[in-house]
């Protein structure tokens, strides 16, 4: 159904505040916003007009179906709109579109709702954090929407409901003590009417959950750790009371399977960062955890790496994919891990079963992997420990870090981008907690390796076979840059130092089109349709670990490239 207010004035005074609620409004009295509300039917099949989720649908494919954008008339695409956020630092959330209006949230905890077709700013909500608010990755990675309300998480570690056509506060609630290491900013899952999020903070001895909110009163429903407390399985990985401080941070949205009614999540590293400090697999960190939507309950997981030691965290949700394999298809979850591995795995109401892996990127600390259970063995020349430096490759950023990759159902490959010859050298420390303050313990240098030509890459790679079809190469820079995919033939990513947003040939790899912005692209891009016109939306900010990897690139080769800073939503259509 639409809902909607009754008409407003015209525009009159630009930018009202309104006291208390950090809303700031394009008018002087509420704004005259229709808005359709968002069901569970909608979100279990989204009309391909709209981008209602942060990779678009449940199974984080990253694909939309629009195809008026193609091959033969990208070359044609260009800006139509743009908006400064205002703010700087790592721009990385997706544009949001339901039915016209798009929805945006920024580093500084801001939300804006926007007019997807004018780019006309409808309300701005920021929130107002406590004094002393950690900021250890200061950005947002997007909202959920679900009936008339927009929700997001915040670094205070609270989840908000917002009023989607006025942007007022509906309710929120406390997820977590932020004076002790938690923060949030990932964009929340919804499921069933239930609100998931779960709490980043792996690096300040957190101890990691997903929590799920009802998504018309806020109270919590349910809450499972991601690391196993006394008397739950796989406490015993775990020696002493390490796990009270174990961290499997969530950084990124889950992925959902109605059918099963399971949520999926990628868990973070363990705290601190040293194995030999917590000796054990260190149940359920780096890995991917399946939670019963309705009550929490923990179904099933896989490790993909036991011990770890090198700051691989796998928070990335995987790609539900049915993938057609040796005369079978397989209910797959899909994942290109940040320790250079590419993992299939299938996925039963009960169990997550290992079916392959595969390095896409240089892996030298895998000396082999079960067959049967996908258990890694390690060469432990490669394992940093206590006063132990090892040199190890990928880098702590892996093969591929948070930017998620993208899956197309016209070619049946997986794109991917990565960053090949990079590597660490880490040496870990003895290290105490105190809430609040780094709990790491160990220090580390980023490299180049010896010879390389490059570093960033764009990967496809087909699912059907496990082999790898094409790559495009970016000889000047890293790649951090999240992937869409579309129904017209074409891959659409950011990422490089340079500025450029791309369109390749989905089939190939070929270049087919790019257009220079304000900054680094590091936010996910999406695509919607209005009235017939299909978009292109992403926003462009470069920082955080992009602008990370910058440095230690810059350090490593002697160079002085900068990146300008600045958040922009730019949104692309055909010429006309």
């Amino acid at each position: 159904m639409r809902l909607s207010i009754k008409q407003s004035i015209a525009i009159v005074f630009a930018g009202v505040v309104v006291a208390g609620l950090g809303i700031q409004r394009t008018t002087a009295q509420e704004p005259d916003v229709e808005y359709t509300a968002v069901t569970d039917e909608r979100l279990r099949s989204p009309a391909p007009e709209d981008w209602l989720m942060y990779r678009g649908t449940y199974d984080s494919w990253g694909y939309s179906p629009l195809d008026q954008i193609t091959k033969d008339n990208v070359a044609t695409l260009e800006p139509v709109w743009t908006l400064s956020t205002g703010v700087t630092s790592g721009h990385q959330s997706p544009p949001i579109v339901n039915d016209g209006i798009m929805f945006v949230t920024t580093p500084e905890d801001q939300v804006l709702a926007v007019d997807a077709r004018s780019g006309e700013l409808i309300w701005r909500y920021r929130k107002q954090l406590p004094e002393g608010t950690l900021r250890a990755h200061w950005t947002n990675r997007g909202v959920g929407l679900y009936g008339d309300r927009v929700f997001y998480t915040t670094h205070d570690a609270f989840v908000v409901a917002l009023d989607a056509r006025t942007g007022d506060v509906e309710w929120e609630a406390s997820v977590a003590d932020y004076r002790s290491g938690y923060y949030m900013t990932m964009a929340p899952l919804i499921a069933n009417g239930k609100v998931l999020v779960g709490a980043s903070g792996g690096e300040r001895g957190i101890r990691g959950f997903v929590a799920a909110y009802d998504a018309d009163t806020g109270q919590e429903v349910w809450r499972s750790h991601t690391v196993p407390g006394p008397g739950e399985p796989g406490n015993e990985t775990w020696p002493g009371d390490t796990w009270q401080t174990g961290g499997a941070s969530i950084w990124i949205t889950g992925s959902f399977d109605p059918e099963l009614n399971l949520t999926y999540w990628g868990t973070g590293n363990p705290g601190p960062w040293i194995g030999d400090q917590r000796p054990g697999d260190n149940l359920y960190t780096n890995s991917v955890v399946a939670f019963d939507a309705d009550t929490g309950e923990l179904k099933a997981y896989h490790q993909y790496h036991h011990n770890g030691s090198w700051d691989w965290d796998e928070v990335s949700a995987p790609l539900l994919i049915d993938v057609p394999r040796d005369g079978r298809t397989i209910k797959s979850l899909v994942h290109p891990a940040r320790n250079g591995y590419l993992w299939l795995l299938e996925r039963e109401a009960n169990a997550i079963n290992f079916v392959d892996a595969n390095p896409y990127v240089d892996q030298n600390v895998f000396l082999s992997i079960d067959p049967v259970t996908g258990r890694p063995e390690y060469d432990s020349e490669r394992k940093p420990g206590t006063n132990k430096p090892a040199t190890f490759c990928p880098s702590l950023w892996g093969g591929k870090d948070w930017p998620p990759a993208a899956y197309s159902p016209q070619t049946g490959y997986l794109y991917i981008p990565a960053n090949e010859n990079l590597c660490s050298t880490m040496v870990g420390r003895e290290v105490e907690y105190r809430p609040g303050a780094s709990y790491t313990g160990a220090s580390s240098q980023v490299f180049v390796s010896d010879g390389a030509d490059h570093v960033g890459e764009i990967q496809a790679w087909d699912l059907s076979t496990g082999e790898q079809v094409w790559t495009h190469e970016f000889p000047e820079s890293q790649n951090w840059g999240p992937i869409l995919t579309t129904g017209g033939g074409l891959v659409f990513s950011g990422g490089t130092h340079d500025r450029y947003f791309r369109a390749f040939d989905a089939e190939t790899g070929d270049l087919l089109w790019e257009q220079r912005t304000n900054s680094g692209v590091t936010g996910v891009p999406s695509s919607y349709a209005i009235d017939g016109v299909q978009y292109i939306a992403v926003q462009s900010g470069w920082g955080v670990d992009a602008q990370g990897m910058q440095r230690a690139v810059n350090t490593h080769l002697e160079r002085n490239i900068q990146v300008p800073q600045g958040g922009v939503i730019w949104v692309f259509a055909l010429r006309r």
